[in-house]
């Protein structure tokens, strides 16, 4: 028998064309179950093995020859791999066409061309429920009919030789409900996708005053071109009395086709959207300062020139000394084993020729001074500036995955806590002018429920 159970599905697949064996393939439970394991099991594969790191990284932590597998299936950045968005899709074709093919089944029992029921599978229920009511059959059919009526949906009669049995039914629609959910599911896909393809996730570091239209990828620190530019105006942080910073913001303007959009302070958790782009406050600094106010003090004679100087300028030197050229800014500046903090750096060209460098820290303005020559320089004044850390996203399928989210609550909801329910009643007719009736139905779940209910219908019929 087995044997000829198998000869005859390979004649029917040989009687198939490539379409329906194609159509066949991906309506399987089976690809749906394979597919999900192989996207769990690389998921895995893709938390434990380094995304987006350098090639540096790659060979430390795995070797060469390692490392050029990873680059090959490109598992450093795996969920936007080919093999991986392919899995992706295979899996959301798979459920499309599995509720396609299931669709026209359920369509039928939700809306079929003429409603029928069976009066005596509905006998042969379990929770049939009989009790003898001292009314005659004509004096509540009627009653029995306007409850079925408002309480569960129209009613269908049929007149038996012994009385009459009545059938109604609500929520055939609900049947939908895993409809909804492989929809959800779509949609989930459908902006995961959309939003690995062709979003991104970057930063942008600002100086007060400066411009940009380019952020630059986590990690990999690719430039992207956002499609506008964004101006820092202004930086703000306040400090609680122990230094941990309470609050800071940017004051930032849009700037599109060389014209300003708009201008909008943005705070922790208070971000900038515009055009699809989500411009977050996520950190600051201190930035690189661009000019000093120095005092050239002439040690022979404590004689004071006063000069503001920016980074690459060249000065001379009162008296003829020489030149004087800032050549730049160290935010950390080490003296001898030690930390000095923020320092302007500048170099002096004797008159002579010979030059050498000089460190100028902001926090020790005299510092200089222990140089011992013929003058001295003295920090006086400069502009502290600050730089705003700014994290830039796009998720172009974001409202893909709302949607989708929001599609599988109310399919769930739908599945788990609706059902269609069928309610059957019979009344007989007795010779001593009283009556019996049955009650019974059915659901395609929570049968325990259905029990329950139809008791409460026995109580609420027997007081009619």
């Amino acid at each position: 028998m087995p044997g000829k159970i198998n000869e005859k599905e390979n004649i029917l697949k040989k009687n198939k064309t490539i379409p329906e064996l194609i159509w066949q393939f991906f309506c399987s439970v089976k690809l749906a179950v394979y597919t999900l394991v192989l996207i769990a099991a690389t998921s895995i594969i893709g938390t434990i093995i380094l995304q987006n790191g350098t090639q540096q990284q790659y060979i430390s932590l795995y070797g060469e020859a390692f490392y050029n597998l990873i680059k090959v299936f490109n598992i450093d950045d795996m969920y936007h791999a080919w093999w991986f968005l392919l899995l992706i899709v295979i899996l959301c074709i798979n459920i499309v066409v599995c509720s396609i093919e299931r669709l026209s089944i359920t369509w039928k029992i939700i809306f079929p061309k003429q409603l029928k029921f069976n009066p005596e599978r509905f006998r042969k229920l379990k929770n049939l429920e009989t009790f003898t009511i001292d009314k005659t059959f004509e004096s509540i059919s009627k009653d029995y009919e306007t409850f079925l009526s408002k309480t569960v949906g129209k009613v269908i009669k049929k007149q038996t030789e012994s009385g009459m049995v009545m059938y109604a039914e609500k929520g055939r629609w609900t049947r939908i409900g895993v409809y909804v959910i492989h929809s959800s599911i779509i949609l989930l896909i459908i902006g995961a996708l959309i939003g690995g393809i062709f979003g991104f996730k970057a930063s942008l570091q600002l100086d007060e005053g400066a411009t940009s239209d380019v952020a630059f990828l986590f990690k990999k620190r690719t430039p992207v071109n956002m499609g506008f530019s964004i101006k820092c105006n202004e930086f703000d942080v306040k400090f609680y009395d122990t230094g941990a910073p309470e609050e800071f913001r940017s004051n930032l303007t849009i700037i599109e086709n060389g014209k300003e959009s708009f201008t909008k302070d943005i705070r922790v958790n208070h971000p900038l959207r515009y055009k699809g782009i989500n411009i977050f406050q996520s950190s600051y600094g201190t930035a690189r300062l661009d000019s000093v106010v120095l005092d050239i003090i002439m040690l022979p004679d404590k004689d004071v020139t006063t000069k503001t100087i920016k980074i690459g300028q060249e000065i001379q030197l009162p008296e003829d000394q020489g030149l004087f050229k800032l050549e730049g800014f160290l935010p950390h500046f080490d003296f001898r084993g030690n930390n000095l903090g923020e320092a302007f750096v500048g170099r002096i060209t004797q008159k002579d020729g010979n030059s050498f460098q000089i460190a100028l820290p902001t926090k020790f303005p005299a510092f200089d001074k222990m140089r011992k020559g013929i003058f001295a320089f003295v920090v006086k004044e400069f502009e502290q500036k600050y730089y705003t850390g700014l994290q830039v996203t796009k998720d172009p399928g974001v409202w893909y995955v709302y949607s989708g989210f929001i599609l599988m609550i109310i399919g769930c909801w739908i599945t788990f806590f609706m059902s269609h329910r069928s309610y059957f009643v019979e009344i007989k007719k007795n010779k001593t002018n009283n009556s019996e009736i049955s009650i019974s139905g059915t659901t395609n779940r929570n049968s325990q429920g259905m029990k329950l209910e139809i008791q409460k219908i026995v109580t609420k019929l027997k007081d009619k």
